[in-house]
């Protein structure tokens, strides 16, 4: 059995109240909890200039990555993001600060429109998961397989 440890990461500490942990790395694997782009929405919000989408994502994915690195790892050890939009309409700016950020290199990924995240300001929340002895630079893609369904599947 693996011994959970906790990630400290001072671009992204844990807050002292709260009831979760930002990040666990079990063996190769690192478990994120959902990352937004607060508190550097509120301040942006305050000032008159409320950061979209594409920007609320790149804030949040490099607190993704500054987790990733604490727990020893990189960018291209994330195999898998889920991405939570208060605004599903927000899918192309979403989608165009993950090709800016992980290149040709993508993670696994799901995305669901929700009603409302934690503040206001927020339209973007986003876990994920990583491996450390994984980098999707050096993927493969699989020859295809001919897959046969039958009737009513």
């Amino acid at each position: 059995m693996s011994t959970p440890h906790r990630v400290v990461c001072q671009a992204v500490p844990d807050l002292p109240a709260a009831s979760w942990t930002n990040a666990w790395r079990v063996g190769n694997e690192v478990v994120m909890s959902g990352m937004t782009g607060h508190p550097a929405t509120r301040e942006a919000t305050l000032a008159g200039q409320p950061l979209g989408a594409y920007a609320q994502t790149l804030v949040v994915l490099h607190k993704l990555e500054a987790l990733v690195q604490a727990a020893g790892g990189h960018r291209h050890n994330i195999l898998k993001t889920v991405v939570y939009l208060t605004d599903i309409g927000d899918k192309d700016e979403v989608g165009r600060a993950r090709r800016d950020f992980f290149g040709a290199h993508f993670p696994c990924s799901t995305l669901v429109e929700v009603r409302a995240l934690v503040f206001a300001e927020l339209k973007v929340e986003i876990d994920a998961w990583a491996r450390l002895d994984v980098d999707l630079r050096e993927a493969q893609t699989m020859p295809s397989i001919q897959v046969v369904m039958a009737p009513g599947n």
